[in-house]
Formats: structure tokens, C-alpha cells, sequence
């Protein structure tokens, strides 16, 4: 096997790891264009296995953990190369597209908040949205914008919109697993005791209504090359907050809001109908 034949194989199982974990943003991806995949795909299953390593992982020293995965990644973007496919994958991206280590450094930074915080206030509340799901999005647009400076900065707060957008709805989703077997909850200033519906309503759904609107306008710009699997994402996550809304937290806490496979091909086909005549409004 040659070090192509490598490389290949990593990507193939951080697509396979994609698959796994989530088959709604493995359905967007996969409409991309061919050579935006891979390190979309990259960039997911990296984020993926840090995120299992705090929140299931949970018979081992998660903190010890952590900190070899964050060694092992700054080795693998230094040498460029590791014997751990998933880090191969992800530092061929890195050092491919010149994706900003800082965003690297906020990613962990947020993956380290959770082994110790079970609330938040307002600022470490930022601080880990930023890290945990801002700096994904910008990873991904460094892709999508290819080295185009100008674009990427154009396009900069809208993709950190839609990050924080997609992460406070899959907070939304998720009460029920973080309260009950993390004993955590994402709202500044909050304890799961705390947790009613006006407060629903004020921190969270008024702040992702704001944040896809803002989302919105930068999807309008992306090269038509990636513009419809973001979308189709964008419209899943927009299902999934409208049926979240019409729950109370009681309801949220008692089961899990799922969009079905039938409902996600609709989305997809939707998006492929509308895609090319989005308009920048």
C-alpha cells in the first residue's frame, strides 16, 4: 500500500465513521461536489470522536484522553502524518485548505469545558458555542471558499450563525440525554431544575430564529458547488427547530425530536428544486 493508498483509506473511514453517527449530515455531504467530500468528511469524523471522548466514554479518564487527542493532532498537522486514519484524514484538510489553527485550538478548548461544566454563564456559554460548533462551520468554509480569502471573509459570520444555530438546536433536541445521563445543560445561567418554557422561548428559539435568518443570507452566496448539500442541512435543522417549538420542556425531556428518513429525502429533494434559484434577499 502506497501513502495515496493510505490517505484514500483514511477518508473512506471518516466517511464511514460520517455515515454512523449521522445520517443528516452524511446526506448533505454527499451532494457536494466530488472534491469537497472527502474533507468535509474529514472534518466531521475528527470533531465527532473528540465530542464521544467527553460525553460517552465515561468508564475511562476521559480528561487523559483528551489531552492524547490533542497532542496526537498537533503532531499529525506538524509531520503531516498519523498512524490514526481519522488524524490523517483531518491533517491532510488542515494543511490542504490552511485552516486556522486558533479554530483548532477553540474546538478543544470547548471539548475541555465539557469534563467539568454541568452550567454555564453568559460569557463561557459563548465561549463554548463558539468553540464547539462556530469554529466547525468556518473549518468547512475554508474548503468550500478554496483559498479564496476575500469570500471566506464574506462569508465568515454567516457560517458562524448557522453553526450556532445548528449546536443550540441540537441542545434543544438533546435535554433530555444532557440532563439525565450528563447531568449538564447548555443555557447561561441555567440548572436543569430551572429549565421552563419562557426560558426556552427567550434564550434559546428567539436567538436560533435570529441566527438562521443571518445563516440564510450567506448560504444565498456559496459556489453552487457545495450550496445545495448546506442547504439541505439548513432546511433539516429548520424542520427539526419548527417541531421543537411546538414542545414544551416537559415534552423535550421525555423524548427525543427525530426527522424520518422519508422526510429527509423530501428535504433533499426540496433543496435540489430551489437551490439555483436562491436569491440574496
Amino acid at each position: 500500500m502506497t501513502l495515496e493508498q493510505y490517505s484514500k483509506t483514511s477518508y473512506k473511514l471518516s466517511k464511514k465513521l460520517t455515515v454512523a453517527y449521522s445520517t443528516s449530515f452524511s446526506w448533505g455531504i454527499k451532494v457536494f461536489k466530488p472534491e469537497f467530500r472527502d474533507p468535509i468528511f474529514a472534518i466531521y469524523s475528527y470533531v465527532r470522536i473528540a465530542d464521544e471522548i467527553v460525553d460517552t466514554f465515561h468508564n475511562f479518564d476521559k480528561e487523559k484522553l483528551l489531552k492524547k487527542f490533542e497532542a496526537d493532532t498537533w503532531e499529525a498537522i506538524e509531520n503531516g502524518i498519523s498512524t490514526n486514519p481519522v488524524l490523517q484524514a483531518f491533517q491532510e484538510t488542515v494543511n490542504k485548505y490552511k485552516i486556522d489553527h486558533n479554530l483548532i485550538k477553540a474546538f478543544l478548548k470547548s471539548m475541555e469545558m465539557d469534563l467539568s461544566n454541568s452550567s454555564y454563564n453568559r460569557e463561557n456559554y459563548d465561549d463554548y458555542i463558539y468553540g464547539s460548533a462556530e469554529v466547525v462551520g468556518l473549518m468547512c468554509l475554508k474548503v468550500f471558499v478554496n483559498g479564496n480569502e476575500k469570500k471566506y471573509l464574506e462569508l465568515e459570520n454567516p457560517a458562524q450563525q448557522l453553526g450556532a444555530a445548528f449546536q443550540k438546536v441540537n441542545f434543544l433536541r438533546d435535554i433530555q440525554s444532557d440532563i439525565n445521563e450528563r447531568g449538564r445543560i447548555y443555557l447561561p445561567g441555567v440548572h436543569h431544575h430551572e429549565f421552563i418554557d419562557n426560558i426556552k422561548k427567550a434564550q434559546l428559539e428567539e436567538e436560533v430564529e435570529h441566527e438562521f435568518k443571518n445563516a440564510f443570507r450567506g448560504i444565498v452566496k456559496l459556489p453552487i458547488t457545495v450550496k445545495l448539500g448546506v442547504y439541505s442541512a439548513y432546511l433539516y435543522y429548520l424542520m427539526l427547530f419548527k417541531k421543537i417549538k411546538r414542545l414544551d420542556v416537559e415534552q423535550l425531556r421525555s423524548r427525543r425530536v427525530r426527522i424520518s428518513n422519508l422526510h429527509k429525502f423530501y428535504l433533499l429533494l426540496k433543496s435540489y428544486l430551489q437551490v439555483r434559484v436562491l436569491k440574496t434577499t
